[in-house]
């Protein structure tokens, strides 16, 4: 069995995070997770897709190894936010079924962009 490590960023000092996400990639994770939510489908609200996009480029080994950057949907409707999630530089997304009015045109949405 494989497991991999994947910190939210949801416990991160806010005003640091490209600093928070380079220290705990030093200190071994193998993915940076990111708790997407809406105040909607869950009674909090997180982050967009431009937090993302801003922390791609931190999420690299000290030998510039690039670390996914995972992204947990926790929002209704998905399709959308997927997508643009992907396109700020999302390497994982995974979304709860019931967030979704078709859950196989979200997987296949998601899966077209790559």
């Amino acid at each position: 069995m494989t497991y991999r490590i994947a910190p939210s960023i949801l416990s991160a000092d806010f005003a640091r995070l490209g600093e928070e996400v380079k220290n705990v990639i030093a200190a071994g994770s193998d993915w940076i997770h990111f708790d997407v939510m809406d105040n909607h489908y869950v009674p909090n609200l997180t982050f967009g897709p431009m937090i993302c996009q801003a922390l791609k480029p931190h999420a690299k080994k000290a030998d510039g190894t690039p670390v996914p950057i995972d992204v947990h949907l926790m929002i209704q409707p998905v399709d959308a936010l997927a997508g643009a999630f992907i396109d700020a530089g999302a390497d994982l997304v995974s979304f709860h079924p019931d967030a979704s009015a078709h859950v196989h045109r979200s997987v296949q949405a998601i899966k077209a962009k790559g």
